[in-house]
């Protein structure tokens, strides 16, 4: 099965190690994702933090811009992929 891309990193904070992501897809809490740039994949880690204007939720829709709670850090530009 194939990975398929669910987002783009469009800002990082790094002292709250949270991403801001827009949505090219669904993603949900508990989804396995994979961060990859310039075809280099980063990490990969389970989504546990899904946040839109510091509501909690625990799925968001293509379109949405969503933070993520990331385990390591992660550069603008950084695609997302969700793992099958």
């Amino acid at each position: 099965m194939a990975d398929y891309k669910v987002g783009k990193i469009t800002h990082y904070y790094d002292k709250i190690g949270v991403a801001v992501c827009e949505l090219s897809g669904d993603l949900a809490v508990g989804d396995k994702i994979k961060f990859s740039r310039g075809g280099e994949e980063l990490f990969t880690q389970e989504v546990s933090s899904l946040q839109v204007e510091h509501e909690q939720l625990k799925s968001a829709k293509k379109g949405d811009i969503v933070g993520l709670k990331v385990d390591s850090e992660v550069k603008e530009g950084a695609e997302v992929f969700k793992i099958q």
